[in-house]
């Protein structure tokens, strides 16, 4: 069988609803690959930094890296802004909504609210509200947002940061991507990780 019978999916059979189903789950095991090849495509992405938008991901991967945080925040870093290739207005849910059903939601929340909170930075420069994260504030989650763009959002836009290079988030990303879709034992509702891990930092200095 190589395409379907139907021409309306109301016409399916269980048999063809099969076939499809083993398609998905065999394009499913190519979405690590793929995100890597998009944060590539970063490098075409915003322009007017000191570094690119794929060296802004990787340095904020890095940085996240060295300060001992876990893979889903590492993994979050690093894809945080993979919504500027084609939702520039709202990459912070693009991203979100792409990393949802694998990673702590702890991790996805930050992501998805990430525009809001790094606005205090640079808003009133821009006309816009550099308060703007105060419509989080009650959310647990928040001094873990603060502290995800204070440490790892913001201050990587270094030219001479010593960031490690795609290749080594790789696997990584995979074993992000390889996990059960939606798995509660992942998600994790409610949860609280820290950013940093001082032990786990001093074995990873370079």
């Amino acid at each position: 069988m190589d395409q379907v019978k139907f021409r309306q999916m109301k016409d399916g059979d269980k048999e063809d609803y099969a076939f499809l189903d083993d398609l998905e789950r065999e394009y499913c095991q190519g979405t690590a690959d793929r995100l890597l090849d998009a944060l590539e495509q970063l490098d075409k992405s915003l322009s007017g930094y000191q570094v690119t938008r794929l060296g802004h991901s990787v340095q904020s991967a890095t940085r996240a890296w060295f300060d001992g945080a876990d893979t889903d925040w590492i993994v979050g870093a690093l894809l945080h802004d993979i919504g500027d290739i084609y939702a520039p207005q709202n990459h912070d849910e693009y991203a979100a909504t792409i990393l949802k059903p694998f990673l702590r939601e702890q991790v996805t929340w930050c992501v998805r609210t990430h525009g809001d909170f790094q606005l205090v930075y640079f808003g009133e420069h821009v006309g816009a509200d550099p308060d703007k994260r105060e419509a989080h504030r009650g959310s647990i989650y928040f001094d873990d947002c603060a502290e995800f763009c204070e440490r790892w959002d913001q201050s990587s836009f270094d030219p001479d940061y010593p960031s490690k290079p795609l290749g080594f988030f790789a696997d990584m990303v995979r074993e992000v991507f390889d996990r059960p879709a939606y798995d509660p034992a992942v998600l994790q509702p409610g949860a609280r990780v820290p950013l940093t891990n001082g032990a786990l930092a001093e074995t990873r200095k370079a």
